[in-house]
C-alpha cells in the first residue's frame, strides 16, 4: 500500500484498526486475473474506489502462485491481490492480513461473492505462529512508518518457506530503492532472504522487488 489516491483529507489512515469515516458499502467492477467481478468497498480503507496503480503493476508483474501451501497477501485492504491469489490457486489456502477492521469484513464479504473458500482474511495475531508461506505478495503500507514497515517486513518476510519468494511492489518516490538497499543489507546479516533483492518490473513510478527465503 504505497500511495492513497482516494483518500479524503482529515479522514484516519487506512492502517487504522477501526475506522471512525462512514461504513457505507458500494459496489465496484473490477477485473482480476481473467475475470470480470463486482466486489464491495467503503471508505476508511486504502483505495477504495479502484484498484490501486501500485497493486496493479505488483499483479501484472508477479509469476503464477504455488499451486498449493499457504500463500499471504500482507496488507490486503479489500482483497485485490488475496483474491486473485484464490483464484489462481485454488487449493491454496491464502492468508489475507490487514490491522484495518473494516478491510478484513470487506475481503471476507469478496471472498464469498466470488466462491473462493480459500481465503483467510485475519489479523496479524491471528495467523498461527508455525505457519510458513510459500509465497508473499504486497503492497506493504509504506506510510506506517519506516522502523514499523522494518519490524513487519523482517517478521512476515522471515516466514517464509524453504524454496518461496515475496514480491513487494513500492513507489520509487516514497523509497523504493532505499528500501532495496535495506533488504540487501538484512540479506547480508543474515536476518532476511538468500541474498540481494532482486528489482523483477519498474513501472508507472512503481518497482517490484524480489526476496527469496533462505533454505
Amino acid at each position: 500500500m504505497d500511495t492513497v489516491p482516494d483518500q479524503e483529507p482529515g479522514r484516519e489512515h487506512y492502517f487504522t484498526a477501526r475506522p471512525a469515516s462512514p461504513a457505507e458499502r458500494r459496489p465496484l467492477r473490477v477485473r482480476l486475473g481473467n475475470r470480470e467481478v463486482e466486489v464491495e468497498t467503503a471508505g476508511g480503507i486504502f483505495s477504495p474506489g479502484r484498484i490501486d496503480l501500485g497493486t496493479e503493476v505488483l499483479l501484472r508483474s508477479v509469476p503464477e502462485p504455488p499451486a498449493i501451501g499457504d500463500l499471504l497477501d500482507l496488507g490486503c485492504g479489500w482483497g485485490p491481490v488475496a483474491l486473485t491469489l484464490a483464484m489462481a490457486a485454488p487449493r491454496a489456502t491464502v492468508w489475507a492480513v490487514d490491522v484495518n477492521e473494516r478491510a478484513l469484513d470487506l475481503a471476507r464479504l469478496n471472498a464469498q461473492r466470488l466462491g473462493l473458500e480459500n481465503v483467510r482474511a485475519v489479523r496479524p495475531r491471528e495467523v498461527p505462529e508455525a505457519l510458513r508461506f510459500a509465497a508473499i505478495w504486497s503492497n506493504p503500507p509504506i506510510r506506517v512508518g519506516k522502523d514499523a514497515l522494518h519490524e513487519m517486513l523482517l517478521t512476515w518476510l522471515g516466514r517464509l518457506a524453504p524454496g518461496g519468494a515475496a514480491y513487494l511492489v513500492v513507489q520509487r518516490n516514497l523509497g523504493a530503492d532505499s528500501l532495496q538497499r535495506w533488504l540487501d543489507e538484512r540479506a547480508a546479516a543474515g536476518e532476511v532472504g538468500a541474498g540481494s533483492a532482486e528489482r523483477v518490473a519498474s513501472a508507472k513510478g512503481f518497482r517490484v522487488l524480489r526476496v527469496e527465503a533462505r533454505r
